[in-house]
């Protein structure tokens, strides 16, 4: 099964964006309309976050997100045959910080969101780095379609780090200079073990595991914004927030990494997975 849907998928990657993207049009009909795919659970985490947008604005923005996440489907697809040059066209960002960081012999976390679409910009960060690039990975419970994924990410030179395995997959990387991603808005699976922080209007469980690390070995924090511009192009902002952590007080660059993910979410929602469940836990302070 996993060869036939890696066939298929490099099928599907040879076709133009242009056809990729009406392909993500039938898709979005089936999603929303046909499925209804976790709409419920879209709307209810669009009304948390805007409490002060009408029915009508919130149904505007679910429709708009569920294009968007089809899109980030067939984009995601493309990466199989995508182009450096064709990459680089669609996907703009300064790395000048990386490169600094590099040339000072440190190594670097990113901490972003799920925002759309993090995927081209794990594979441009890649190609323009000289850091072995090492991004922590939610393990997906289908073992074909996880394999599938760590198929489309380890192809473009990016070493994957489970979330259930950080302290031995890191072992290694601890005396060498290295770039680490991670998406640091998921929902933790133990809400006794992590950070609680205001975010959309509640408050919302964060890990603690990328702030620990960054303190613990001192390693530089750089927050990355993704915007999409228009159909089939992002641009991305990286900020070196935290050049120091260590002098950091506990707490401070979780809840700071929570505020710039919200002023990013309430300036362009649409690029946001709402479909998760991102408030399973109740604060119990």
């Amino acid at each position: 099964m996993y060869y036939l849907l890696l066939i298929f998928a490099y099928a599907i990657s040879l076709l133009p964006l242009w056809v990729l993207y009406r392909i993500s049009d039938v898709l979005y009909v089936l999603v929303y309309h046909v499925a209804g795919y976790r709409k419920q659970v879209v709307k209810a985490n669009l009304m948390q976050a805007f409490p002060d947008k009408s029915p009508t604005e919130i149904k505007r923005l679910t429709r708009k997100y569920y294009l968007n996440l089809t899109d980030m489907m067939v984009e995601t697809i493309k990466l199989l045959t995508m182009s450096k040059r064709q990459l680089k066209r669609r996907f703009i960002c300064d790395l000048g910080v990386l490169h600094r960081l590099y040339e000072q012999g440190k190594s670097c976390q990113l901490h972003l969101g799920h925002n759309f679409n993090w995927e081209w910009a794990n594979l441009f960060c890649i190609q323009g780095v000289q850091f072995p690039f090492l991004v922590v990975y939610m393990p997906i419970t289908n073992k074909v379609v996880d394999r599938l994924f760590r198929h489309f990410r380890e192809r473009s030179g990016s070493h994957l780090i489970a979330t259930n395995d950080i302290r031995t997959g890191m072992a290694s990387w601890l005396s060498k200079q290295y770039l680490i991603a991670l998406v640091a808005d998921q929902n933790p699976p133990d809400p006794r073990r992590c950070y609680w922080v205001p975010f959309l209007n509640k408050m919302t469980a964060f890990y603690k595991g990328p702030e620990m690390t960054a303190r613990r070995n001192n390693i530089p924090v750089v927050f990355v914004d993704i915007r999409k511009v228009k159909r089939g192009y992002y641009k991305a902002q990286l900020t070196l927030q935290f050049e120091n952590p260590r002098q950091e007080p506990e707490g401070h660059i979780t809840s700071a990494f929570a505020q710039f993910l919200e002023k990013n979410i309430q300036e362009q929602p649409e690029v946001w997975v709402w479909s998760h469940r991102r408030w399973k836990h109740e604060w119990k302070g």
